[in-house]
């Protein structure tokens, strides 16, 4: 696989449209952190990590919808960086999702944040994906 972080989009992205409660994606470092990231801002109910008899671990997801409209919480998710075209920001020029309403995923050194947490800790990195 030549782009694991573009496979956990898509697997996220066809769970959503079929209207599945839990998912379960193959675990990574960056994947768990992105994971965090998305429950951290209420894109995802719930998740935990479970290792497994390859030592590589899953991913298991809770996904969010809204109970009244049964519409997904997350309603749009783009790769932003790819293999081919890694996209590298600067923090002050830090691209904001929908003017503020969605959220940008950016890998720094100080590890996987928001775009908002970057430009307040004034550092800048890769940009993972934009998620509204």
């Amino acid at each position: 696989m030549t782009d694991p972080i573009a496979d956990y989009l898509t697997r996220l992205r066809n769970a959503l449209k079929a209207r599945h409660r839990v998912l379960d994606i193959p675990a990574s470092n960056i994947k768990k952190e992105i994971t965090k990231v998305l429950h951290e801002k209420g894109y995802i109910l719930n998740y935990k990590f479970e290792d497994t008899k390859n030592h590589q671990g899953n991913i298991k997801i809770a996904l969010k919808y809204n109970t009244e409209t049964k519409k997904p919480a997350i309603l749009h998710l783009e790769r932003a960086s790819k293999p081919g075209l890694r996209k590298y920001v600067h923090a002050n020029t830090m691209p904001r999702v929908l003017n503020g309403l969605g959220v940008a995923i950016v890998s720094t050194s100080k590890g996987v944040v928001t775009d908002k947490e970057a430009r307040d800790m004034n550092v800048g990195g890769e940009v993972l994906c934009y998620v509204y």
